[in-house]
């Protein structure tokens, strides 16, 4: 069975969705379940969810906020949405921490430097916010683009990983 909670975190509450084995499926900043039911791929929506301990998922998602930014590294994870997307998602959770890339930068890093919207939209059809850091992607300019979560809770994790 899946689980679910949220946790107050200091950029507000964070909301997860963990499969039975512990990969999560949907995270964000929020503390609607509803928010994130619909980010989860149809093959992969559990069938029976139910609120309670989100495990190592749950640790991490405490300690990342404490300062401990590497903490989210290796919580499995699991989406689906086609081999390159899947594949970007891969490569995103290889930007470290406090060293941002822009969308050109990611889509070179995923092999196809031509694809930059297609780089955009790995980041804006990922499930599993904080885990997978599509945070960590700027536009050309440098300036933060958008996030499903809020620009302001860009900004702040920004922050939260340059001075970690």
């Amino acid at each position: 069975m899946s689980t679910w909670s949220t946790l107050d975190t200091p950029l507000g509450p964070f909301t997860a969705v963990v499969d039975a084995d512990g990969a999560v499926l949907a995270s964000g900043w929020t503390a609607v379940l509803d928010d994130l039911l619909p980010l989860i791929h149809a093959s992969l929506r559990p069938a029976e969810l139910a609120e309670g301990d989100l495990g190592t998922a749950g640790e991490a998602i405490t300690c990342y906020h404490a300062g401990e930014l590497s903490a989210i590294d290796g919580v499995p994870v699991r989406q689906r949405f086609g081999e390159f997307l899947e594949h970007a998602w891969d490569v995103l959770r290889a930007v470290p921490a406090g060293a941002p890339v822009t969308y050109t930068e990611y889509a070179a890093k995923a092999g196809r430097p031509a694809a930059v919207r297609a780089a955009a939209s790995a980041c804006a059809r990922n499930a599993a916010a904080l885990f997978v850091p599509c945070h960590r992607v700027l536009r050309s300019d440098g300036t933060l683009g958008g996030f499903r979560w809020g620009v302001e809770v860009k900004r702040r994790l920004l922050e939260h990983e340059a001075t970690g």
